[in-house]
């Protein structure tokens, strides 16, 4: 019996610091408020030249590209980077992802691999 409550106790504690390690790092996939900020974005995505549409974009990465994101921006960031050091690597892209947190400064993120 004293095993499985210090079994117990042991995937609680991993619980709460698996939580708290969330709150700082810019993913925040795991927080208990992982609705905490809402950002504008608009995305530029530009291969060989060529300035693909919205839509475009947006089947490359399958997500939305411009609009409202209600999760950390990151999350956004992430995203792009998987794919474009994965399916992308070759398609020389150079990607501009423009946006405002909570309505402060317009700021400008810049894919590098």
């Amino acid at each position: 019996m004293k095993t499985r409550f210090y079994f117990g106790i042991l995937f609680l504690l991993l619980q709460v610091g698996a939580v708290v390690h969330a709150r700082f790092i810019p993913e925040r996939f795991f927080c208990w408020a992982p609705y905490d900020s809402h950002t504008k974005f608009e995305t530029f995505v530009t291969i060989n030249g060529k300035t693909l549409s919205q839509q475009e974009a947006e089947a490359r990465y399958k997500y939305k590209m411009k609009g409202w994101e209600q999760r950390s921006i990151d999350n956004i960031f992430s995203l792009i980077s998987q794919y474009e050091d994965t399916y992308g690597k070759t398609d020389n892209a150079q990607v501009i992802v423009k946006y405002s947190t909570n309505g402060h400064e317009e700021q400008e993120w810049i894919y590098k691999r």
